[in-house]
């Protein structure tokens, strides 16, 4: 009896412990980008909706490529639109190397924006299987940097 007491015991508590997140890591740097339009594959009003193509590459702790598809909407007249797009990198990352995908999807209302571009989970291959994290940009002039807030289970 004492056992099993024992025995319930532990496993309340094995349940109720908080999830243990784990430990994110920050890889910064540099890139370039150069983007280019596509054809679309309906056909589409081209002042309103979009597609394009872009070659990355990136410089710092994550040192690689990126390729990238993005489609895009909006209103010139108002300044509202919006844009999503798959991404695919390719490097290493801290010393890791392999590939992970990116989402990214962004919102401009009349001129305000939001941006924000994720891991897709469990699109990690070689040492960077497992990868979750977000990625943060910032512009300067005509430089681009990123900072990747990244995690391995």
């Amino acid at each position: 009896m004492k056992t099993a007491l024992l025995l319930a015991v532990a496993v309340l508590l094995q349940a109720s412990a908080p999830e243990r997140k784990p430990a994110m890591k920050t890889a910064q740097g540099e890139f370039d980008v150069k983007l280019a339009p596509l054809e679309t594959s309906h056909k589409v009003d081209p002042e309103r909706m979009g597609r394009l193509a872009g070659d990355k590459v990136y410089r710092g702790d994550l040192e690689g490529t990126g390729i990238v598809e993005l489609l895009f909407g909006g209103d010139p007249k108002t300044g509202s639109a919006a844009i999503v797009g798959i991404e695919k990198v390719t490097g290493k990352l801290h010393g890791r190397a392999g590939t992970f995908l990116l989402h990214h999807r962004g919102v401009m209302e009349r001129g305000k924006q939001t941006y924000s571009i994720g891991i897709v989970p469990d699109s990690g291959t070689g040492e960077l299987a497992g990868i979750s994290g977000t990625i943060s940009i910032r512009i300067e002039g005509k430089k681009h940097f990123y900072a990747l807030e990244y995690a391995f289970p």
